[in-house]
């Protein structure tokens, strides 16, 4: 992947937790929203970090929890478009438009390593 579409990855992946928070900020109140903001967007950094297909050129190779090259492409599908979805629930849409339009960019430019993750079955120790 180029380094320029990784950098927009990164960037993709900063808004959609930034999305996540935003959408548990506003649909929660009290001290539930300081560990909804809190908490939210570091499960779903955790997730996207933890989760990972071994060898994957366009991550450091490593994965902490090894899954298929389906589920990988899935939790991305989730995390990116959940963040969009959550702008465009919760506010401000143009954003959420903005981001799921980008996404959809993004992996139209990466199709490449989309047949590569759809090709990664689960590695048998």
């Amino acid at each position: 992947m180029a380094p320029w579409n990784l950098g927009l990855r990164f960037g993709l992946e900063l808004a959609a937790l930034a999305g996540f928070g935003t959408a548990a900020w506003r649909l929660t109140d009290d001290v539930w929203r300081w560990v909804a903001v809190i908490g939210v967007p570091l499960a779903a950094a955790v997730t996207w970090g933890v989760f990972n297909v071994p060898g994957d050129p366009s991550r450091s190779g490593e994965a902490p929890v090894a899954v298929p090259g389906a589920v990988r492409l899935a939790i991305e599908l989730t995390m990116l478009g959940g963040g969009a979805a959550a702008f465009i629930l919760n506010g401000p849409r143009p954003v959420g438009v903005t981001l799921a339009v980008i996404v959809v960019f993004h992996y139209a430019l990466s199709i490449d390593r989309v047949e590569w993750l759809l090709g990664r079955r689960r590695e048998r120790p």
